[in-house]
């Protein structure tokens, strides 16, 4: 059965302060896809998400998500920032922190519903979070953490995941566990990660964006030590050829 396109970028250039930032961007991405979106420091990843979100605008180009306007795709998208702003002293629960979630899907003021609650449940269960439902935020390990911001992306009831270093300043152990869990929910939804370490993203996920300035997509198989040199212009470890199933 064939994928349609979730998100479709065409020439799409931007600048900050008049410094280009992305030159001529141009990809798809198809509903049910696990892709991660790679490249050096500064050379736009972070960008090119903030852009398929509708928060920037193009300088040229233009960007369809779902069919429509990023902007107004924004609700229908889980969204999970590079730097989160949570007071780690605030008293608040893990069912606390995924119920905010539920905010940006038509809730009004008032007392979170019982479907609400119950989405926020099946969410962390989705993430093996479910037994600490009552436990502090703060509490929790770093890994813990993580995974509880992203059963918070998605809780939205989303149909793409957009996350952005999900697994930063956690160990091998825990970034594995994680990778397991998205790719597992890429069977449902699109899932869009930005990671630094194409080394090992490359055994989970279908294809890799590499943005430095300019964008190329490439399947897994097709990344070799030469677009490695090309992209973050050094030698950097290599990428592991073989993909999941």
């Amino acid at each position: 059965m064939n994928q349609k396109n979730v998100v479709t970028v065409s020439h799409v250039s931007f600048s900050y302060d008049g410094v280009p930032v992305l030159e001529d961007v141009s990809f798809t991405i198809r509903e049910r896809s696990f892709i991660s979106i790679v490249g050096p420091n500064a050379g736009g990843k972070t960008t090119l998400l903030k852009l398929m979100l509708g928060l920037l605008q193009p300088s040229r180009g233009t960007i369809e998500v779902l069919g429509m306007h990023p902007a107004k795709a924004r609700t229908r998208i889980g969204y999970m920032p590079q730097q989160v702003q949570l007071d780690l002293q605030f008293p608040v629960s893990v069912l606390d922190v995924v119920l905010m979630g539920r905010m940006g899907s038509g809730m009004r003021f008032g007392p979170y519903s019982g479907r609400d609650k119950a989405i926020a449940l099946d969410s962390l269960r989705r993430l093996e979070m479910q037994d600490l439902k009552d436990r502090p935020f703060m509490a929790l390990s770093g890994g813990q953490r993580q995974r509880v911001l992203i059963a918070r992306a998605l809780a939205c009831e989303p149909e793409m995941l957009l996350l952005d270093e999900p697994t930063a300043n956690v160990d091998m152990v825990v970034e594995t566990e994680l990778f397991e869990l998205l790719h597992e929910m890429s069977k449902t939804i699109t899932v869009v990660v930005v990671s630094h370490d194409l080394g090992f993203v490359s055994h989970y996920v279908e294809s890799v964006v590499c943005v430095n300035r300019r964008v190329m997509v490439h399947p897994t198989t097709a990344v070799t030590g030469e677009v490695i040199r090309d992209l973050y212009l050094s030698d950097v470890c290599m990428v592991r050829h073989h993909r999941r199933d």
